[in-house]
């Protein structure tokens, strides 16, 4: 379900469907886009530069949180009671440090 949710975020992005790929993301980080772009999401996320993902190559899930490796992003995702939501995505991994996220939750 988390791999779902991640290729309909990012077919979004394709599309463009901007509302469709605001309504994807968690609540803390549509926020947090929001603040830090200071405009609405359906504006902020197409200018956000997030990379086309591509295929899945792999989900970690634990618990309610998941990791969703594709061919070129990583996302992260939460569980919500209306399904999987994206917390963070064009993120790229650090070398013994936290990944670096082109949109992420506050």
């Amino acid at each position: 379900a988390a791999a779902a949710a991640a290729a309909r975020f990012g077919a979004s992005l394709r599309a463009p469907d901007p509302a469709r790929g605001c309504a994807a993301l968690a609540p803390g980080t549509r926020g947090e886009l929001e603040r830090s772009a200071e405009r609405p999401c359906v504006r902020a996320l197409p200018e956000a530069g997030l990379p086309t993902a591509g295929p899945v190559r792999s989900v970690d899930v634990y618990g309610a949180q998941a990791r969703v490796v594709a061919e070129r992003d990583t996302l992260f995702l939460s569980s919500f009671p209306g399904g999987w939501k994206v917390t963070a995505a064009g993120c790229v991994p650090r070398a013994e440090r936290p990944y670096r996220c082109l949109v992420k939750g506050g």
